[in-house]
């Protein structure tokens, strides 16, 4: 049995938590004590693990029945009598490796029919190759020439289309569909994305719309993962690519030939469209739309509801519709409240 299993069965010490965080063992506390799951400040009972970090959440900290919480020096001494203070300098990352000890099953989609069951009503095409120890949900259907890495759980009426190659210890969840294209390793892929379907390719007259075949794949790296019911698509000549460790929330659309770098974050209901490019590490905020042949400099980070019209340099802070930097954006909104005020007054 694993270290991860015996946690979720038994708990964590004390001492071994605050040696997982980096932190000291707090003076006086029992270090053989154990938590044995995580939950929020207020509803943390004694045998729980709790973080905080923003004062909003102040009153809730001096309440708190939770057995030991994560904080940083700036709230150790809000921390009450009970409850044993693990002081770390980022208390939201701590909280996070404890959790995937404590409660391992939560860290990907399991499967529905459990692990040791045969597969029920799946088709899996003669030419695919499928490494042990994938477990197929019932439904599944894998086409020709598939290749499934060794530890990937596939999801209830998912499809895999042909040539498609998804690598080791992959999450793919139900009924969503994959076609012409190449999934990293550990890629977690939520239920109901789409992944390689046409890009929206159209010559465009008078006399209707000609539709403009699409040829390349999508290329999704490793650690990537995708949320409910978001859509990829293919390239229309070069590849779509995802980097490795890029993370997208639910209801995300990214067009053809989009090029996404690594360790990049995008929020729900983002559109990206095509041909844009988003460098190493840019965070998009909500609700966002970005349009076509654009390049988002590494680093960079786009404001919730932002419109974005034109490049942004790496390192940049933009909002806005159109979006602009952030200061700028701020400004106009200040000067707006100001006119509209003085028009208001008597």
């Amino acid at each position: 049995m694993t270290s991860h299993s015996l946690s979720a069965l038994h708990g964590l010490a004390l001492a071994d938590l605050a040696d997982d965080v980096g932190a000291p063992l707090p003076l006086h506390a029992d270090g053989g004590a154990r938590v044995r799951g995580g939950a929020s400040l207020e509803t943390a009972e004694p045998w729980h693990v709790a973080y905080m970090d923003h004062s909003r959440y102040a009153a809730a900290l001096r309440d708190t029945r939770a057995g030991v919480c994560i904080v940083s020096q700036r709230f150790a001494h809000m921390v009450p009598s009970g409850t044993a203070a693990i002081v770390v300098r980022d208390p939201y990352r701590a909280y996070a490796k404890l959790l995937a000890r404590l409660h391992p099953e939560e860290m990907r989609p399991m499967p529905q029919r459990g692990r040791d069951s045969p597969p029920l009503g799946c088709f899996v095409h003669p030419t695919a190759r499928v490494a042990p120890g994938v477990v197929l949900d019932p439904g599944v259907v894998i086409g020709e020439r598939a290749v499934i890495g060794a530890g990937t759980v596939i999801g209830t009426h998912a499809s895999v289309g042909p040539d498609v190659v998804i690598g080791r210890d992959c999450s793919i969840g139900a009924s969503a569909t994959l076609v012409r294209c190449t999934i990293g390793d550990r890629a977690i892929l939520h239920p109901g994305v789409r992944i390689g379907q046409d890009g929206f390719g159209f010559a465009m007259g008078a006399s209707g719309h000609l539709k403009v075949p699409q040829l390349g794949r999508v290329v999704i790296g490793a650690d990537v993962e995708i949320g409910a019911n978001s859509t990829v698509d293919r390239g229309s000549g070069r590849d779509t690519v995802i980097g490795d460790g890029t993370k997208i929330d639910n209801l995300v659309q990214i067009a053809h030939n989009v090029r996404i770098g690594r360790l990049c974050v995008i929020v729900a209901q983002v559109g990206i469209a095509g041909s844009t490019v988003l460098e190493d590490g840019v965070a998009v905020g909500g609700q966002s739309a970005i349009a076509g042949h654009l390049h988002i400099g590494r680093g960079a980070q786009l404001a919730a509801a932002s419109r974005v019209m034109r490049d942004v340099p790496a390192g940049a802070r933009w909002g806005g519709m159109p979006a602009k930097p952030l200061r700028e954006w701020f400004r106009e909104q200040t000067t707006l409240k100001a006119l509209a005020r003085r028009r208001g007054a008597p």
